[in-house]
């Protein structure tokens, strides 16, 4: 997740620490998928369950299953998606996903959570469990083997399980549960969901126009930080603010310095570089952004070719530092509707209650900063990102999907679709001093290789490289047609 950061922001959130774990994890009022029971003789799936946690409370809910393809096909992983329904213990109750052992590998497995569209008196939340496309896929009769899993409440409260609608206790091995449900590639092929939550009036031909290839003329935005300095007048003039105002994010006191956002030569190549200080105190902390000044980017894709780095240039590691690449417009009022922010957010160090290296993607609907409340859904991969990475997001009439490297990360649902457009943001920044409570000065870099946006049309990683590819052929170092809003 990120805050919203335009550049008339002075406050921001100083207790981001404090409040970003929940909004990571919260109350995110997700667009329901249509699910009730089905078949599927090519690709289906059948969901097996057991708990090991079989109380009617306890600390944390113990969901394991094993995924079986039912079909004659073999189904892709990264198609499944499985929801298991429970009753929030409290109305701002926010939860956390863990994966603890798995055949296939923790690594490969999401969980996101949910709100129900019409909560019954058993369930008004789910957690939804999918799969990286580095899961592989399952042939006819195969399954995944274990997936031992389980969620908590963020401040570790004892959950309530006898009312949540997929929690069964007495199972001691797996058995067929169709109070989870699943999908192949949005297709509702197991189990049934809580009463109310059923498909209605499901299409029975695709549309005219997929929602990969929405109508536009393909404006770009396109620009290779061929700069000398941010003091280079090319700069403002094509578009790009350098902040400099105080506030939050990240830590009370810190500066934001214009002159620590540098363009450096890499292999003939100039990259932009975010440098982000600190000697362990708030008024030694230097944060770092460079965002759009417009506000005129909404539909479409969005990519960049980003740096992140897991340790200090120089100094000791271990500040709870964030790397990002995102989109964002302002907040109006608390728990506007027309809010969106979508982004890639790098913690090499960890932080908000994560105690190693983790990357986010988070789609936002909105958020009310006092008291605190959150709705957004994200993604995450437990693993050091260190490195260049291509990241896009793209936006369509239907959905967010990410993508790390030409991979799918996460796709996330119509609820968090943008109403308003947005800006697009670079920065890096502490969250707190906790990390690394040293006084010795310390420097983390994140660089920037390009930004692509092309409004209205949804391309996929290889379709982005490509026109990065014949944007540099062509010499273009920096173009903008797209429109203002």
């Amino acid at each position: 997740m990120s805050t919203p950061r335009t550049t008339s922001r002075t406050t921001g959130r100083s207790a981001r620490a404090a409040l970003a774990l929940t909004a990571l994890l919260g109350t995110a009022a997700l667009a329901t998928f249509p699910l009730t029971t089905a078949s599927a003789s090519g690709g289906g799936v059948a969901v097996q369950y057991r708990t090991s946690a079989s109380g009617a409370t306890a600390d944390q809910s113990e969901p394991w299953f094993k995924v079986r393809n039912t079909g004659t096909t073999a189904v892709a992983l990264s198609q499944v998606k499985i929801r298991y329904y429970f009753k929030a213990d409290s109305p701002n109750a926010t939860y956390r996903f863990a994966c603890s052992w798995a055949v296939k590998g923790c690594s490969v497995i999401t969980g996101t959570f949910g709100t129900l569209a019409n909560p019954t008196a058993t369930a008004d939340r789910y957690l939804e469990i999918g799969f990286t496309p580095a899961a592989g896929s399952l042939a006819p009769g195969a399954d995944t083997g274990d997936m031992q899993l389980r969620f908590h409440q963020t401040n570790w409260q004892t959950l309530t399980q006898s009312d949540d609608y997929s929690f069964q206790g007495a199972p001691t091995a797996y058995a067929d549960w169709t109070k989870v449900t699943a999908q192949v590639a949005g297709v509702n092929v197991w189990g049934t969901a809580p009463a109310g939550n059923e498909p209605t009036d499901p299409p029975t031909t695709p549309p005219t126009t997929p929602p990969t290839t929405p109508p536009g003329n393909g404006e770009t935005l396109f620009d290779d930080f061929s700069y000398t300095s941010h003091t280079d007048p090319a700069l403002a003039s094509h578009g790009w603010s350098v902040r400099s105002n105080s506030g939050g994010p990240g830590v009370p006191g810190a500066t934001w310095d214009p002159s620590k956002v540098t363009f450096v030569n890499q292999s003939g190549n100039t990259v932009m570089n975010l440098e982000t200080s600190s000697a362990g105190t708030g008024s030694s902390t230097v944060h770092t952004e460079v965002l759009t000044k417009a506000t005129k980017f909404k539909n479409g894709t969005y990519a960049s070719r980003v740096k992140f780095c897991d340790a200090p240039k120089y100094g000791p590691d271990g500040d709870r530092i964030v790397q990002t690449f995102f989109t964002i417009n302002d907040l109006k009022a608390p728990m506007a509707d027309d809010y969106a922010e979508y982004d890639f957010e790098y913690l090499p160090n960890g932080g908000w209650g994560e105690p190693a290296n983790i990357l986010y993607t988070t789609s936002w609907e909105t958020y009310n900063p006092d008291p605190w409340q959150a709705v957004n859904q994200h993604s995450e991969s437990r693993t050091s990102f260190a490195g260049w990475h291509d990241l896009v997001v793209t936006i369509d009439n239907e959905k967010i999907t990410y993508y790390v490297d030409g991979a799918l990360f996460g796709t996330h649902d119509a609820a968090y679709l943008p109403e308003r457009p947005m800006s697009i943001n670079f920065n890096q920044w502490l969250i707190d001093l906790n990390g690394q409570p040293s006084t010795t000065p310390r420097a983390y870099d994140q660089q920037v290789d390009y930004v692509l946006h092309v409004k209205d049309q949804v391309l996929t990683p290889a379709q982005v490289a490509a026109k990065v590819a014949a944007l540099r052929g062509a010499g273009t170092t920096f173009v903008d047609q797209v429109p203002a809003s």
